[in-house]
């Protein structure tokens, strides 16, 4: 049976507010998509929604083509998973997992071989008798996850799975659920406003903002092509300049050049350049371009760098081993070099790339 959810024209409100408006989206069978955005732009409503622990103001959801706007949580299939575990404290680890099969009545037998099962698909064979307040964080979150998979769902949904841990726990749990993903095929969706858990784990990210969709499409994709402004502030750091377009040139307000782009409309733009497309070279005396090297902060592999000429300060990145490799030092005199950038034109949403660019030294 098919686990595709079609959600269609979707909107909720609470107290005269808006927080889904007309949201249309399709979950391939076995897909495993982020919902990504700030707080409150509408992601744990529409998981709520697609689970039935709420119902939209309009619009309907299909799961399978089958409609399930109006049905049941318990006959929709699915398995939720929330931020807090929410396990039963007076439970131990075995009981935990076991409870929905148990409250569907399960034959003793199947529910000892089940449960085994999960405890060993979550690696926790050795803690069956430990009750939640015995285990770390991550130990709770994986079981909170088999207890969602004790009932064989068509589709698990995470709220916020690892908001609530470490990074270190955070990071390995990631890839412990990308591989637990890789082998079961479940189609999955999980909320975050982490950009670097949606880009760890997800085949496809949705980014909404104030109860709409903004952009979806592959990680790599969004971040390469962001479908507006707002898409390009949320998803990383980016120097913001103010500039024009004259004769094939992006320009600076400030003066400088910024790069050779014959697509970029002529008149006013606002500019973006990630801080790994500013490149950084030890002047070399024949170009005096006014840059120096404000302050320089390694944070583990790589470099923060942070430049200035005066009138504008930007913010370059290199790993640590290019950075020794260069020679760079606080106050030194740089040659400042853009090799990627994306351009709006001002007053319009839609973006301009900077396409087949020719980095520029910015004088």
């Amino acid at each position: 049976m098919s686990t595709e959810i079609t959600i269609s024209n979707v909107s909720r409100g609470f107290n005269g507010h808006t927080v889904l408006n007309d949201v249309n989206l399709t979950v391939r069978e076995g897909e495993l998509l982020a919902l990504l955005g700030p707080s409150g732009s509408g992601k744990t409503t529409l998981l709520r929604l697609i689970a039935g622990l709420d119902q939209p103001d309009s619009g309907s959801i299909a799961i399978g083509g089958v409609e399930a706007t109006q049905a049941h949580p318990a006959a929709r299939g699915v398995g939720f998973v929330f931020q807090h575990y929410a396990l039963f404290r007076h439970m131990n680890v075995f009981e935990n997992i076991a409870f929905p099969l148990r409250i569907r009545k399960t034959p003793k037998g199947e529910v000892n071989v089940k449960v085994t099962e999960l405890l060993k698909l979550i690696q926790l064979e050795t803690l069956a008798g430990r009750y939640p307040a015995q285990l770390s964080g991550g130990q709770r979150q994986r079981v909170a996850l088999a207890r969602a998979l004790a009932s064989q769902p068509r589709v698990l949904l995470l709220d916020e799975p690892f908001g609530a841990l470490d990074a270190v726990v955070r990071r390995d749990l990631r890839r412990w659920l990308r591989q637990l993903h890789e082998e079961m095929h479940i189609t999955t969706i999980f909320v975050t406003h982490d950009q670097e858990e949606a880009f760890d784990l997800a085949d496809r990210i949705v980014i909404m903002n104030s109860g709409k969709i903004c952009q979806q499409g592959a990680p790599i994709d969004i971040y390469q092509h962001p479908a507006d402004v707002f898409v390009h502030e949320f998803l990383g750091e980016s120097n913001h300049i103010t500039g024009h377009a004259a004769g094939g040139i992006v320009f600076a307000d400030a003066g400088f050049p910024v790069a050779e782009a014959a697509n970029a409309p002529d008149g006013p733009l606002d500019i973006y350049i990630r801080p790994h497309h500013v490149l950084l070279r030890p002047r070399t005396g024949q170009n005096d371009t006014g840059w120096i090297i404000n302050r320089i902060s390694a944070t583990g592999a790589h470099a923060r760098i942070s430049v200035g000429n005066g009138t504008t300060t930007l913010e370059a990145s290199m790993t640590v081993d290019a950075l020794i490799a260069s020679g760079l030092t606080d106050h030194t005199p740089v040659d400042v070099i853009f090799a990627g950038g994306t351009v709006f034109s001002s007053g319009a949403s839609a973006p301009q790339k900077l396409q087949a660019l020719k980095p520029r030294l910015a004088g």
